[in-house]
């Protein structure tokens, strides 16, 4: 293949296919491409994944959720079928299994796409890749031997497909949590390495705690509010969608038996170590929890709903080990979230900032005109890279293409 076309969306997630709706939409001519299949990021989530927000919440332009059971939560496999009813729905001008291997400037104001199909020159393309690129791992993790069996999120599949022994999950945000109650329900020994994330409770009141993440605005809020841009790597509020959704934090991993330590250092002498700073990690999600709930309770009164129940939080002993004999564990799993990676295969000089992340204005790159985002976590507001939200972006940046 080598090809001339106007215009190239990269990647067959949501973001991709939101973008494609709006430019079929606006009769614009495109192809999307796409190195898998359609929601291959879904596809590659463990075996039992499911969505932590409802499937109301589920808000793709043009085709909102659109089967019998809203206030569920669709596994991976009812979320790829979703994506390609969506799909099919428009006709989005897919290629799949071709991926994009390198984006640079070309010969003229365009770009020049090496792809696994051959190369494609375009004058315009929307980068979709989504908000998870590059799996993160602590400096700690350099020292462990070669031979300890370990693996990043997307690495795992099931408890039955770990060694046995111990596991200890580095991180503890939404995928850490879901990953060690899984592990524990299966009958593993785990322990969690804690890092920083906020919680809440499933429901407040008679409403699902997203309900009141929407009626708040909190997924509104723009990457300006956030009092240090380094925030935006912050995991998302602890909840999970298995068993009709349930809570799930610190808290509730330690009422299962769960283990709790701070950060993990690293391997000294045959031992795991980890940092004495639970108890600090803690009182990290308890501020975030107590700002969360502030901004329910003055929604509830500004708009004139009934004022939920609030639990305080309960007490928490922050003693837990500083450090475990590596022997005893048969896997490490890391669950430290993700990175931006798009300098690897983005070869367009300024473009991202110190943390990768796309320097633009509403989607639009600063460092290369005709060159667009979406689907980037904060790209303009916290929902950004949601199922929810990425829509919106994508109806801005499609317009924009329009009028450029």
């Amino acid at each position: 293949m080598n090809d001339a076309v106007g215009l190239v969306v990269i990647g067959g997630g949501q973001a991709g296919l939101a973008v494609s709706h709006e430019l079929t939409r606006l009769d614009i001519e495109h192809v999307v491409l796409e190195k898998g299949r359609i929601g291959q990021t879904w596809r590659d989530r463990w075996e039992s994944f499911c969505l932590v927000t409802p499937n109301w919440s589920v808000q793709l332009p043009g085709h909102p959720y659109d089967r019998d059971d809203p206030d569920g939560f669709m596994p991976k496999a009812e979320i790829v079928a979703y994506l390609e009813r969506y799909a099919d729905r428009f006709g989005a001008p897919i290629r799949e299994g071709v991926a994009v291997q390198t984006l640079a400037r070309g010969s003229d104001s365009g770009f020049k796409l090496q792809t696994t199909a051959g190369q494609i020159q375009a004058r315009t393309v929307v980068v979709c890749t989504g908000a998870y690129q590059r799996p993160h791992r602590p400096a700690g993790a350099s020292t462990l031997p070669g031979d300890v069996f370990a693996i990043d999120v997307e690495g795992y599949r099931s408890p039955s497909a770990l060694p046995p022994g111990r596991v200890l999950v580095v991180g503890s945000g939404q995928s850490g949590c879901q990953i060690a109650e899984e592990l524990n329900e299966a009958g593993r020994e785990v322990v969690v390495a804690c890092g920083r994330a906020p919680w809440a409770p499933r429901r407040l009141g008679d409403r699902d705690l997203v309900w009141w993440i929407v009626e708040t605005g909190f997924w509104d809020a723009p990457l300006s509010s956030l009092t240090n841009p380094a925030d935006r790597l912050f995991a998302n509020v602890l909840a999970t969608g298995h068993g009709g959704g349930h809570d799930l934090h610190l808290r509730t991993l330690r009422a299962l038996g769960i283990t709790l330590a701070g950060h993990f250092s690293g391997v000294e002498d045959g031992r795991l170590h980890f940092s004495g700073d639970l108890g600090e990690t803690m009182a990290w999600g308890d501020d975030r929890y107590a700002q969360l709930m502030e901004l329910v309770r003055k929604t509830a009164r500004e708009k004139g709903l009934a004022m939920p129940v609030i639990p305080l939080p309960a007490p928490f002993d922050d003693r837990a080990p500083e450090a475990l004999d590596l022997d005893s564990f048969g896997a490490i799993i890391f669950a430290g979230g993700f990175r931006p990676d798009y300098r690897q295969w983005v070869r367009i000089p300024g473009a991202f900032d110190d943390m990768g992340f796309p320097l633009h204005k509403e989607g639009a790159s600063l460092a290369a005109p005709g060159l667009y985002f979406v689907g980037v976590h904060f790209l303009r507001k916290r929902k950004s890279s949601l199922l929810f939200g990425v829509g919106e972006d994508a109806g801005i940046v499609a317009r924009s293409i329009v009028q450029s």
